[in-house]
């Protein structure tokens, strides 16, 4: 069963139109200039072209950086008054502050014509960074937990990077309970979901448990390279992955008794939930049999009985984990902001496995590991903070929650990170040669903990959820 395109394809398929578009523009200007200039002449321009592109126009961002982000808190969040003073941030009420609140500043961030070439980011009192698309002009949301401090004793200066931050600053408080002193289960579509979303949250959590929903098993192309055909290479990604599933939360502290690899297919679970009762075989394993990659889950589930991919057995699965783990906080993929289809059905497989179940969570936190309109987000450098991301539909009413993480927590989640094998290949020559041109020209620089560009965005001082 076919389904419909997703918003994130339908953008991507109109950039795609545009790029051809400029090309085929671009490639009738070239031939003017040599039919009417020098023959070599549209050469060089070609070359210096492709390097602009790579170095400054590469980013997938679906959106002019002019526009206002367009955030929705709930009715009744706190809102503090501020203002600037000299770039300082100055509270003009007294409010009780714990330290563990998060705080979100809305203020307009305008780029400098430097800022159309490197990034743009914003200093926090000297202990933060954040950053935005090149050529902003609107309404932004920095981040500013982990910074009560600071703002407390009127000390918190905000100073732009190829930037300026001007106009009515707008606070906005949201007290959330601390989620690392109940029982959380984080819901990872694919191998390496829980990590980059979760490991700061659950690695500090008296209880966590961990459940990966697919192998994850496709695009195993690495593994064709050492002469493996491709259902082959794509079992033992797939094997793998399920190890990785089990084995790399042990690092946090989580016992392998609470971590579960439930192996259905990558890429197929909405044909699953289209047809509940019809198996859906690997796209590319050559497998209709998920118990492959269940041998290293600590207990029995109710689809082993007959290892068939369908969505009433992953129902089954899920229930017979939250009936066990009785979870009060969990943690999934966010409904409508990350776009990625496995993450959209895994958000929907655990709201329906929910429904009449004796036990249910107090909390529902989501998290968005890709986006619909910025496939850059968080912008800027490993070690730094996040600031929202783009939202543009204010009818949507969003609650953000922030776990600022230390130095050291943020270096063991990047040895989480470093022992998924999905992150270790190297990336293609193109995309390698694309991070030196930025680098050179564009002053962007990698992460220290790998090349994948995960650790860029996920090793960060903040983790950011929402509640749903």
């Amino acid at each position: 069963m076919n389904q419909p395109p997703s918003r994130k394809q339908q953008l991507l398929k109109r950039h795609r139109r545009q790029k051809r578009l400029g090309l085929l523009i671009g490639l009738l200007l070239l031939v003017a200039v040599g039919v009417l200039l020098a023959w070599w002449l549209p050469l060089l321009l070609a070359v210096l072209a492709w390097v602009a592109h790579e170095a400054w126009f590469a980013d997938h961002l679906f959106y002019s950086p002019r526009d206002d982000y367009q955030y929705s808190f709930p009715f009744g969040t706190e809102q503090p008054k501020v203002h600037l003073d000299k770039q300082r941030l100055v509270l003009d009420q007294a409010i009780d502050l714990a330290g563990d609140e998060t705080l979100i500043l809305a203020i307009k961030v305008s780029s400098t014509w430097l800022g159309r070439f490197f990034d743009p980011s914003v200093s926090l009192a000297g202990q933060d960074r954040q950053t935005f698309e090149r050529g902003v002009n609107g309404l932004r949301y920095l981040n500013l937990s982990g910074l009560t401090r600071p703002l407390a004793s009127g000390e918190l200066q905000l100073r732009g990077r190829f930037c300026r931050v001007q106009g009515e600053p707008l606070l906005s408080v949201f007290r959330e309970p601390d989620y690392r002193h109940q029982r959380v289960m984080v819901i990872a579509p694919h191998a390496d979901d829980a990590e980059l979303a979760a490991f700061g949250l659950y690695s500090q959590a008296d209880e966590a448990w961990i459940v990966t929903l697919t192998a994850g098993e496709i695009e195993a192309e690495h593994y064709r390279q050492m002469g493996m055909s491709g259902a082959d290479a794509a079992r033992i990604k797939g094997r793998l992955r399920a190890w990785d599933s089990i084995a790399v939360p042990r690092w946090a502290g989580v016992a392998e008794a609470r971590c579960v690899q439930l192996g259905y297919f990558c890429l197929q679970l909405p044909a699953m939930q289209a047809a509940p009762n019809r198996p859906v075989a690997s796209r590319e394993a050559e497998l209709s049999d998920i118990r492959l990659f269940r041998q290293f889950n600590p207990f029995p589930l109710p689809a082993d009985a007959d290892g068939a991919p369908t969505w009433n057995n992953l129902l089954a699965d899920l229930r017979a984990l939250l009936l066990q783990a009785r979870p009060e906080v969990i943690v999934l993929p966010h409904p409508t902001l990350d776009p990625h289809p496995d993450h959209i059905c895994a958000q929907q497989a655990v709201l329906e496995a929910l429904q009449g179940l004796e036990w249910q969570p107090t909390t529902l936190l989501g998290y968005a590991n890709h986006l619909h309109d910025n496939d850059r987000w968080p912008m800027g450098d490993s070690g730094t903070g996040i600031a929202l991301p783009p939202v543009f539909d204010p009818a949507q009413v969003l609650r953000p929650c922030s776990l600022p993480l230390s130095t050291e927590q943020q270096r063991d989640k990047a040895m989480a990170l470093g022992m998924m094998h999905d992150l270790q290949p190297r990336a293609p020559f193109k995309r390698r040669l694309r991070r030196v041109l930025q680098r050179v020209l564009a002053g962007r620089a990698g992460s220290p903990y790998g090349e994948n560009e995960f650790f860029r965005k996920a090793v960060r001082r903040h983790e950011l959820f929402w509640r749903l």
